[in-house]
């Protein structure tokens, strides 16, 4: 599904540890907020109780992604439930692909699954993939590590891979990896995605830098 080209990235910020970081994000333009979950690695996870408190501050039609790593679909009901967020950002693979388990329970809620671009195959994954949820987020993490990675790594992946699944999907697609402002136009030029996420690289010292957005959000003006 390629974005038309006149349209502006929506733009996520992933990694949100505060009520005063949100508003931060929201007040530079953020569309999306990324609220990280127990991970088995990577930077920013937070509390359930604090995901719920932010995602309670932050007004429509501001998205609120729940970051889970829970790999089936009762545990991930379960998780949102608890939170309250209106996306789920599904950042391992989920067991036997139960989306529809998880709509049935979760009618309101989008689902974002997560495909880390590690080669041709990430492609067909996504491919297929876009057939159930409402958006895939394309990564740079290794499920397939002894420790995970799963998201956070702040490494590019290979852009041409990202641009054939943008070209194939049937959904919105959002691209992550070390993206920053130096980087950001070339990547929308190559991979033309409906979306952007980033965390690391708009952080000061682990915490949100305004200076660092601004950028951010001028080189994709």
């Amino acid at each position: 599904m390629n974005q038309s080209t006149n349209m502006k990235p929506r733009i996520k910020i992933c990694c949100i540890s505060s009520i005063q970081e949100a508003k931060t994000a929201i007040v530079h333009g953020a569309s999306a907020l990324g609220l990280v979950a127990k991970m088995p690695s990577g930077p920013g996870p937070i509390a359930d109780d604090m995901i719920r408190d932010i995602a309670q501050t932050v007004p429509p039609p501001i998205a609120t992604f729940l970051l889970t790593s829970e790999t089936t679909a009762d545990a991930i009901i379960a998780h949102q439930r608890r939170v309250q967020t209106n996306t789920i950002q599904i950042v391992d693979e989920l067991t036997d692909r139960e989306y529809r388990k998880i709509r049935e329970a979760l009618p309101a809620i989008k689902l974002v699954q997560v495909i880390h671009v590690i080669d041709e195959s990430s492609v067909d994954e996504a491919v297929e993939i876009s057939e159930q949820a409402d958006a895939l987020l394309l990564d740079s993490g290794n499920p397939k590590l002894a420790v995970k990675e799963l998201g956070g790594t702040g490494r590019v992946h290979n852009w041409k891979l990202s641009r054939k699944i943008v070209e194939q999907a049937r959904v919105p697609v959002f691209l992550a990896g070390g993206l920053n402002a130096g980087n950001v136009k070339e990547a929308l030029d190559q991979v033309n995605p409906f979306g952007l996420d980033l965390c690391s690289s708009v952080r000061t010292d682990g915490r949100l830098d305004p200076v660092k957005l601004e950028a951010f959000f001028r080189a994709v003006e």
